[in-house]
């Protein structure tokens, strides 16, 4: 059983909380709907870069561009925080990969509270990363709920949810480009449509967490099977990105495949770039050298020749 939403009609009064790329097409689509973005929080600038450069987040960069009341704290849990925020008068709060918690002084500060965009087909993968997860675990769908929020992780009633399926040689990142413009589509619906939303209690079965991903889960260990290899890649690509090495030098690999092959694991099979892995064998479609741009397998190759034979792990 669900609960119809009572909302508002016509165009709303919106404070945006977003920072990554992933929350840009939500904030543009909410402004081609012509709804009033009152107000738009992100991150503070983060330092970036060799140079370590303050460095905006585009979700910045695209309120300035757009002319938005930007605001940026470091915390949300002072009071003056929710005042801030009470004062805006917004009938609706929308947060899409903000990267910080809203404390609970937060979440009732508009007429019809918080909405999220979140990246998965919840109760599955509740947490930071659920779109890497649903890649590194190997799901074939995944999807986007618009939830309206309350205290717990991603645990609030789901208003609106799409499928999709994730396809063969997907990366997150790819991934997240089509969520992305999934999620922007729903929230413009969900607050265009308001009285027709039901909220429906989130099932308490299938219930997994998609805890930030580490460093530590980036190196590939070739004696996994290959499936799980090129999970691992293509969830981890493009940050942080799975990596090899060759000769004492690391090598992030982007993108990949499954194939036929075999052979001892770390092994380079053929000029295509084919690694035998612990069962199977995977393909190399991406690679980068430390300080060098993202390139194909035939071109990494016209610069660094890994022969046949040649073992990925060896540190010699």
């Amino acid at each position: 059983m669900g609960s119809r939403i009572d909302g508002i009609t016509g165009l709303v009064r919106i404070i945006f909380f977003g920072t990554s790329e992933f929350s840009v097409p939500a904030l543009d689509a909410l402004v081609n709907a012509g709804h009033d973005i009152v107000g738009v929080f992100c991150q503070p600038p983060r330092p970036a870069g060799r140079g370590k450069k303050l460095r905006r987040s585009p979700v910045q960069q695209r309120a300035e561009a757009l002319g938005h009341s930007i605001y940026c704290p470091t915390s949300l849990r002072q009071e003056e925080q929710a005042a801030l925020i009470t004062t805006l008068a917004a009938d609706q709060i929308v947060v899409v990969a903000y990267g910080l918690i809203l404390p609970p002084a937060i979440l009732n500060c508009s007429r019809n509270g918080c909405l999220n965009i979140h990246a998965s087909l919840l109760p599955r993968w509740r947490g930071a990363a659920p779109i890497q997860r649903a890649i590194m675990a190997g799901d074939r769908k995944t999807g986007v709920c618009i939830m309206k929020m309350e205290r717990g992780l991603d645990t609030g009633p789901i208003l609106l949810s799409e499928t999709t399926d994730i396809r063969g040689t997907e990366t997150a990142g790819e991934l997240a480009d089509r969520l992305a413009s999934i999620g922007a589509n729903l929230i413009v619906r969900a607050l265009t449509h308001p009285a027709e939303l039901i909220a429906r209690a989130q099932s308490t079965e299938g219930v997994t967490y998609a805890h930030k991903v580490e460093k530590a889960e980036a190196e590939i260990d070739w004696s996994l099977p290959a499936h799980e290899i090129d999970c691992q890649i293509r969830g981890l690509s493009p940050m942080p990105g799975a990596w090899t090495k060759r000769g004492g030098e690391r090598i992030k690999i982007l993108g990949s495949q499954v194939v036929d092959g075999f052979g001892f694991p770390s092994q380079v099979l053929d000029d295509q770039l084919t690694v035998a892995c612990g069962n199977g064998a995977i393909r190399l479609l991406k690679l980068q050298r430390s300080g060098r741009l993202v390139q194909t397998a035939r071109d990494f190759l016209r610069g660094y020749p890994l022969p046949t034979g040649t073992r990925l792990t060896s540190t010699a």
